[in-house]
């Protein structure tokens, strides 16, 4: 399987929401694109937490459904003026983490066929979105891993936190 068939990109998906959500998965370890992904992903997401609370806040997830509803309409406007770079695909998995701990938060208990659902949709839109510039840029491993695991820790920063600016002005003017 090369690293930007489906298969792949949902094994990225499920790997970063059990990161989000903490799940432990003995005898498994993450690869070396799913770490460095959950970095990546993981800061994206705390800083769009943090600083887009009010506006995250009127996100009513109830279900899979309407997590996958609000999905599309943000990443409809995240990419409609065609561009796709390594920061834009960050923010869709930082995204998807979003949306899963809203879900989650609404469930008594923790339901891994939602995580698998939500995973199944973003990789699917990954795939189908992302795919081509993906394998022109490198793929995950030659591409993605060599842009953010072999800088300096401020280039990479500096870069991530300009996507976040981005995609929150993005998400301000939905809102």
């Amino acid at each position: 399987m090369t690293d930007t068939e489906f298969g792949y990109v949902h094994g990225l998906a499920e790997d970063y929401l059990k990161y989000v959500l903490q799940i432990q998965q003995p005898g498994s370890k993450p690869s070396k694109t799913s770490r460095v992904l959950q970095d990546v992903a993981s800061s994206v997401q705390d800083e769009v937490e943090r600083t887009l609370k009010q506006c995250l806040d009127k996100f009513d997830v109830v279900s899979v459904d309407t997590a996958r509803t609000i999905f599309n309409q943000v990443m409809e406007k995240e990419f409609e003026d065609g561009i796709v770079n390594w920061g834009r695909i960050v923010t869709i998995f930082a995204f998807e983490g979003i949306l899963t701990k809203k879900l989650l938060g609404k469930c008594i208990a923790s339901d891994m066929d939602m995580c698998k659902d939500i995973s199944f949709f973003v990789a699917e839109f990954i795939t189908e979105n992302t795919g081509e510039w993906i394998k022109q840029n490198g793929g995950w491993e030659n591409g993605f891993v060599k842009k953010f695991e072999t800088k300096s820790g401020w280039l990479t920063f500096l870069e991530v936190t300009g996507k976040i600016c981005e995609t929150l002005c993005r998400l301000k003017q939905y809102y």
